[in-house]
């Protein structure tokens, strides 16, 4: 069995990373890959061997991870080289055949291993992409983002709203505007399928939550650099209140160790209420309740968000995406 070798910072991985695996198959039978982290790097070392894991989930490849504080240039240590053959012989006790990569230290790093060097896309042509391009200006790079490293670097964008204000039909125009995908509202079609309007109790908010939290993380790595969500935890737990008088604490517990989306746009209750079959709150007082309590989750937890007020959905869309540019200057334009 031929095996081979490649070492990495894998900050991020992106396909110029991929690119080097497949071209390796064609001269080994297994590649391990050695994912290298220390302290000081901008990105979690158990986050990128877990990204590269979920790249790379064919049998011929092997993902270890090395999370340790030693020289990162030769020009560091006089023991440079030996300090890094030991390292990777304790990751890697059995010989290695090639060593592959996108750098001139291949050369060097498989002398010091007693393997032949192998160099895929050093100039990266094939593949023109690099780790700081993608941590500097991740949407320019977007194509070359594997999908499990695309929600990283996204901006993930949440409605919120009482009923009629346009969660979902402004969710459709913004993503339509940015070429991206909507995560769609989940609670909506749970009410459908197994409540119709009516025996709510604790365990269905929980479910919903679960469901949406589910079908965000299918959706979100083929959307693009900005995704645009459609109500999450903070709605469901306002709902929980509206329909139950008051949240479980598992669901506000949930809340208050979840992460926010980077920007809320809160809908206001001024646009006429529409009965679509799923609907509870047909008095404006009721709508303005919801809007409160939603202000409230949004002021408790320490959430970015802008009130989206316009009176038509042409002005709710341009608020909409004037609060995005503003937001996000050059991933929105």
């Amino acid at each position: 069995m031929t095996k081979g070798f490649f070492l990495g910072k894998f900050l991020p991985p992106h396909n110029g990373h991929l690119f080097v695996c497949q071209e390796a198959l064609k001269h080994v039978d297994k590649l391990t890959v050695l994912v290298c982290s220390h302290d000081a790097e901008p990105i979690d070392g158990n986050l990128r061997a877990g990204w590269m894991r979920a790249c790379l989930d064919q049998l011929e490849f092997h993902v270890v991870h090395m999370h340790r504080d030693i020289p990162q240039e030769p020009n560091d240590h006089p023991d440079f080289w030996r300090i890094w053959e030991k390292a990777i012989r304790e990751h890697h006790p059995d010989p290695i055949d090639i060593v592959f990569g996108s750098e001139t230290y291949v050369h060097e790093l498989a002398q010091v291993l007693g393997a032949k060097p192998i160099f895929v896309d050093l100039e990266r042509k094939k593949v023109p992409v690099s780790g700081t391009k993608v941590r500097d200006a991740s949407h320019q790079f977007w194509d070359h983002i594997p999908l499990p490293v695309r929600p990283y670097f996204q901006k993930r964008v949440t409605l919120v709203g009482p009923e009629s204000t346009g969660k979902s039909t402004l969710s459709q125009r913004l993503a339509e505007y940015f070429e991206t995908k909507v995560i769609p509202e989940y609670g909506r079609d749970y009410d459908a399928q197994f409540r119709v309007g009516t025996g709510w109790a604790d365990e269905d908010f929980m479910k919903i939550a679960e469901g949406h939290i589910s079908r965000a993380a299918a959706i979100a790595p083929h959307a693009g650099p900005i995704v645009i969500e459609d109500t999450n935890l903070l709605q469901t737990v306002v709902w929980s209140q509206a329909l139950l008088q008051d949240a479980s604490p598992a669901l506000t517990t949930q809340l208050d160790g979840s992460a926010h989306p980077d920007l809320y746009l809160l809908l206001s209750p001024q646009m006429e209420w529409v009965d679509d079959g799923t609907r509870y709150h047909a008095l404006l007082e009721e709508r303005q309740l919801f809007h409160a309590r939603l202000k409230h989750w949004l002021e408790a937890t320490g959430a970015t968000w802008v009130e989206i007020s316009g009176s038509t959905w042409d002005q709710r869309q341009d608020e909409a995406l004037q609060a995005i540019v503003d937001a996000f200057g050059d991933v929105a334009s």
